[in-house]
């Protein structure tokens, strides 16, 4: 059978029989592959350590029928090893993952996708920018590479000239007076400029937001993200959000 090699993110794994595991990989060459890695789950494993969500990888595969096998991997970037010590950082990244496996399909070559969840991780791990704000701008962005950008200034419905104060999911963003459909909402104005400043990657902007406006623009990027995927991302219900915490919190339970 054929072999390959790609470097690839790991969205997300499920258990295969007593030792083995189906990745699922974002690759840059490939698009997104499901591949089984036989034996990761017991202890004495080469490289199980290294197939584990948010995990930056390059994967040695051979070709099957319906899932690929891994037979060689080795860490390019523990994006997901360090995200996972801090409680926050790593539920922003689990929504991340699970919408990067919602807006690629298999076998579908998605390098603007690989390379924005790869630039989302890398920020998650260095800690630069508060995560729920690194969460929406990859939500944002990602919505942008699927065709679905929003629009935070011109009306999204004739163009007209913005900005406008009316938001309607359905329409795709900023609407005038005129295309204002029943049911808009009227966010902030500084939520609209947070909002466009996420998409267009203005950090200066975003950082020195108020966390009012912040929780406003989330509530909205969600909103628009599950009108056009149709059913919400389940990991956005654990996003923790808080804006400042006394310690840093794991997964492991550390205090």
């Amino acid at each position: 059978m054929p072999l390959y090699r790609d470097a690839g993110i790991v969205l997300r794994t499920h258990q295969l029989g007593e030792a083995d595991r189906i990745i699922t990989i974002l690759t840059r060459g490939r698009g997104k592959i499901r591949t089984v890695a036989k034996g990761v789950r017991r202890t004495k494993s080469r490289f199980g350590a290294r197939l584990e969500p948010g995990m930056h990888v390059d994967v040695q595969c051979y070709e099957g029928r319906s899932l690929d096998t891994v037979t060689q991997a080795e860490c390019l970037d523990r994006w997901g090893e360090v995200i996972s010590r801090d409680y926050q950082r790593w539920t922003a990244a689990a929504a991340i993952l699970e919408t990067a496996d919602r807006l690629t399909e298999e076998h579908q070559l998605a390098v603007q996708h690989y390379r924005l969840l790869a630039g989302a991780l890398r920020s998650l791990a260095d800690g630069v920018h508060d995560a729920p704000l690194v969460l929406d701008a990859y939500l944002l962005r990602a919505l942008a590479v699927a065709g679905w950008a929003p629009s935070f200034h011109d009306c999204a419905r004739c163009g007209a000239e913005g900005p406008h104060r009316a938001f309607h999911v359905a329409s795709g963003g900023a609407v005038c007076p005129s295309c204002r459909p029943p049911g808009s909402s009227a966010p902030a104005p500084q939520t609209m400029t947070l909002l466009a400043a996420l998409l267009a990657g203005d950090w200066p902007v975003a950082d020195a937001s108020e966390e009012r406006h912040r929780r406003e623009g989330s509530g909205l990027t969600a909103a628009f993200l599950q009108w056009h995927l149709e059913r919400g991302v389940r990991s956005l219900r654990l996003v923790d959000r808080e804006p400042t915490r006394i310690a840093t919190r794991t997964l492991a339970g550390g205090h």
